[in-house]
């Protein structure tokens, strides 16, 4: 009987005792089924959508409103009531559009978890279903086969694992069987292991169930989903804050004119107006449209991000990628392509390059930046057939599109550098047959095919590591000629082996053999002796061809691009270098990042660029590094290890082709080209989206200062309200959004990607936008109550609020023009390039004239006529808060201006 104990790396204190030959009995599965439970990955409830909708209640100013709304009620006011209560719910409604991304990411871990699992029990080989196996069940393993649970492999003949999804390894790993495993290990280097929902891509193997469920790595980064906290965008911070700020300000001066109201009329105060003035207050506080506003502009936002590929599953994560101050992406698949390519060729003593397509025939190979003459195309044809023929892997041609592999994605490369030189596997198969084989094992490091020589005898074709081939190797082919491998040819060698190496490329040899007489399989083996050597080949993952300019643009912008990869510390050197992230030669890795205290780890999170043979953990431990010193960090990837970050981050950003279903649950925004570069243009627009969300909060907090002001200085000077409660719904509803609305799509304004990124704690309302609101509301105020004032003393109160009224709308709707910019005047902007808010502040004046001119609407806005006489007055003073903004903008702009010549005068 042949025994196996396995360890497993989660439950370290269970020892499973397992006959490899008759597997587990079904009464010990079934026990152990109840003992483990089912090996599936388990998610944590979702919030029921009724508590959702709550939620939407709980803010400061919705709690205001509500309160404004009962006092309108209970005064009898019961259409200004009727209109707060729908506002409040239509903005609740609005509201809903957070939704759980941890179930959604739990759930396609489940769908990338092996539905099967072929397993010996009770002696017999049978297909059960992978949610029953248990640990210490025995698992087969051949290519293509998803891994059903965490394995410790029992046997592995040339056995190759695709685990990039799981620890951002490009290249298939080789495995080997063993009992023996170091924990502290990183996952890509646990060559006795197979995880929960890697692929076979080679060979075959055996291994016990060591760990199922939410004990199996995968599992664990299932855990690490449910637990990543999700904090409020900095725009939710910035308009909560604002939302607390006006509140306050509202009971603040509704106090005082409570107060006085008391001091002033004493007993006889009249409570009515007193409430009617407190709800005025409050309406004209609160900016009832902006919650609907910044939805809708945000929502055109993702429509327009939509168009440059990139798809934003939650409204406030557009402006999260636009005040982005640290990018932390992934390498493989994110910045590379997650392929092998051969760039590098050395052969009969001359270095070729490479490029072109991975797996394909697009590119070229070339000697010195020039093309290849006949003679130096026929030196390499033995080497590039050896590449073509040596080879188990296959592509299938795609129209207009990269080629598709099947098989090992190093075997790929060696079939498109033989493409490229027009020589492929089925060209030659006619003259070429395989023969015979000695398949790749980890112990030898390397493959054989024996095919028909054309002028007699047999072609032994090899490929393998340079050291063990150049160990077998007497000569070497030089100019189509079989010379003697001297000590001095066998040390060039070596020394460009080494040279690759240092480029962090993966380097394999190719020889080959004659032999007069195909040996029996028992010695095959021995046909690896005597070779001439060929080439020596250097393959990497490439870059991505726009990922070096998107990293230059970013930088450009003032956002700081950092790769963490699950792949060599070299191999990231290598990336990071070619991409500019670094001029240095320091890597953090996993294991030096578990030796650093917080305080250290938050110091080198700001230092280096470039971490390699991460683990889940690290990086979501980065992105928690960072966060806790403000920076407002975006997290690009496309495996399942990418997940917890993609999740934790402020922003998570996961590739739409490459990228497993799980990076794209627990993403905010997902790139449906899998283009570094369209990062950019959502940063850009994430930009021009906040800029706008500025600008329509300086128009509307304007607008409505103004209106504070103008009602609480009529009660301080004993006047009667100039402006009732629907008279200022109408305005923060009508007359504010539509324009508000057109603001939001406002066009980029020139340099904004040359710009440094917002600091994270700047406030939405900083001094520039404070003393432009307070600058425009005086001047509302002043234009409103002259009105106010002039038309009492001509007219009865109810005419003059009509033209208080009509003032206001008019003097907001011209004021919406100057608010385009907070720097150009509008002319140097051009009066009709913003068409939407031209068509805006058009339909928000002919919904008012309806008001003032249509009999039946009148009672319920409680306005008059208007004549000619009338608009005489109101015209030249509606424009005065205009005119006001357009002459700061002048003394703004040039003092702007001279600041940023005094800091950098090319800029300037």
């Amino acid at each position: 009987m042949q025994a196996w104990h396995a360890l497993s790396a989660n439950s370290a204190a269970k020892e499973l005792h397992t006959d490899l030959d008759k597997g587990l009995t079904h009464k010990e599965a079934g026990e152990r089924l109840k003992d483990y439970g089912p090996n599936e990955l388990k998610g944590e409830e979702g919030i029921p959508l009724w508590r959702k909708f709550v939620a939407q209640f709980q803010d400061f100013l919705v709690a205001i409103l509500l309160a404004a709304g009962a006092v309108s009620f209970a005064v009898g006011e019961r259409t200004d009531a009727i209109l707060i209560f729908l506002i409040v719910v239509v903005n609740a409604i609005l509201g809903l559009i957070q939704e759980g991304r941890a179930e959604r990411a739990l759930n396609a871990l489940k769908q990338m978890a092996a539905p099967h699992a072929v397993v010996t029990r009770g002696g017999q080989t049978m297909d059960i279903p992978a949610r029953e196996l248990v640990p210490g069940d025995v698992v087969l393993l051949e290519a293509g086969t998803v891994t059903p649970a965490d394995l410790r492999l029992a046997q592995a003949a040339s056995l190759k694992v695709e685990e990039a999804a799981l620890t951002g390894e490009s290249v298939p790993v080789e495995k080997e069987a063993g009992s023996q495993l170091v924990l502290k290990a990183p996952l890509a280097e646990r060559s006795n292991m197979a995880y929960m929902g890697t692929t076979v891509v080679y060979g075959r193997g055996q291994g016990i169930v060591v760990a199922t469920g939410m004990e199996t790595e995968m599992g664990r980064i299932a855990g690490l989903l449910t637990t990543a906290l999700e904090g409020a965008t900095p725009l939710q911070e910035r308009l909560n804050s604002l939302g607390k700020i006006l509140g306050l300000a509202t009971l603040v001066i509704s106090v005082l004119v409570f107060v006085t109201g008391l001091v002033r009329d004493g007993y006889g105060v009249n409570w009515l107006q007193l409430f009617l003035v407190a709800v005025s207050l409050a309406v004209a506080a609160i900016p009832e449209g902006l919650p609907a506003v910044v939805t809708i502009v945000l929502a055109l936002g993702m429509q327009r991000m939509v168009s440059k590929n990139a798809v934003v599953k939650k409204l406030h994560a557009v402006e999260t990628l636009g005040s982005t101050t640290v990018i932390c992406t992934d390498k493989t698949g994110t910045l590379t392509q997650n392929k092998m390519a051969a760039v590098a060729l050395w052969a009969g003593g001359r270095a070729y390059t490479v490029s072109g397509s991975a797996y394909g025939a697009s590119g070229q190979i070339t000697l010195d930046d020039q093309d290849l003459n006949d003679h130096q195309r026929a030196d390499l044809h033995l080497t590039l057939m050896t590449a073509a023929l040596c080879n188990d892997a296959r592509v299938i041609e795609k129209d207009e599109s990269e080629p598709e592999l099947v098989g090992d994605p190093t075997e790929g490369a060696l079939l498109g550098l033989a493409a490229k030189a027009k020589i492929t596997p089925a060209g030659l198969a006619t003259k070429y047959p395989r023969l015979a084989e000695v398949p790749f094992d980890s112990r030898r490091k390397l493959m054989s095919t024996i095919h028909p020589a054309k002028d007699g005898g047999y072609l032994v074709l090899v490929k393998g590591a340079p050291d063990v081939i150049l160990a077998r190797t007497k000569s070497i082919l030089l100019d189509s000629k079989v010379e003697e491998l001297t000590a001095k040819l066998a040390d060039e060698i070596r020394e460009q082996n080494t040279k690759l190496a240092g480029q962090a490329l993966r380097v394999l040899c190719l020889a080959y053999r004659k032999i007069a007489a195909v040996p029996p399989p028992a010695d095959l083996g021995s046909v690896e002796e005597g070779l001439t050597f060929l080439a020596l080949v250097g393959l990497k993952d490439p870059l991505r061809t726009e990922a070096k300019l998107a990293v230059e643009n970013c930088r450009r912008a003032g956002i700081r691009t950092v790769m963490i990869t699950g792949d060599h510390p070299q191999t990231a050197l290598a990336i990071g270098q070619e991409l500019g992230l670094t001029d240095q030669a320091r890597v953090l890795t996993g294991a030096e990042l578990d030796s650093l205290t917080p305080a250290q780890l938050k110091e080198q999170a700001q230092k280096v660029s470039v971490y390699a043979r991460v683990a889940p953990e690290h990086k979501s431990a980065l992105v928690q590094a960072l966060q806790e010193q403000g920076e407002i960090v975006a997290v690009t990837g496309d495996g399942v290890n990418d997940a917890p970050a993609l999740k934790r981050a402020d922003i998570g950003v996961a590739m739409g082709i490459t990228g497993t279903d799980v990076a794209k649950g627990a993403a905010d925004m997902i790139l449906t080209d899998d283009n570094f570069a369209s990062i950019v243009a959502a940063v850009k627009e994430g930009r021009v989206i906040y800029a706008n969300v500025r600008k329509f909060v300086y128009f509307l907090l304007s607008c409505n200062v103004g209106e504070v002001l103008i009602v609480f200085l009529a009660e301080l000077l004993a006047l009667p309200l100039p402006l009732l409660p629907v008279h200022l719904l109408w305005l923060n509803l009508l007359t504010d959004a539509f324009p508000a609305l057109a603001l939001g799509v406002e066009r980029a304004e020139p340099g904004i990607m040359r710009q440094p990124p917002r600091s994270p704690t700047e406030p939405l309302l900083d001094r520039t936008m404070l003393v432009g609101i307070a600058s425009q509301s005086v001047a509302m105020t002043v234009a409103i109550l002259a009105v106010f004032i002039f038309s009492l003393r001509t007219f009865d109160v109810k005419t003059a609020r009509t033209m208080a009224f009509t003032t206001l709308v008019v003097a907001e709707l011209l004021r919406s023009f100057t608010s385009r910019s907070e720097y150009l005047p509008v002319f140097r902007l051009g009066l009709f390039t913003n068409r939407a808010l031209l068509m805006g502040s058009s339909l928000s004046l002919l919904a008012f004239l309806i008001t003032v001119y249509m009999p039946a609407l009148r009672p319920i806005f409680k306005t008059v006529f208007l004549s000619w006489n009338h608009w005489r007055v109101i015209l030249p003073v509606a424009l005065l808060p205009a005119a006001t903004a357009e002459l700061r903008k002048v003394i703004v702009g040039r003092q702007r201006y001279m600041g940023q010549q005094e800091k950098d005068p090319a800029r300037a």
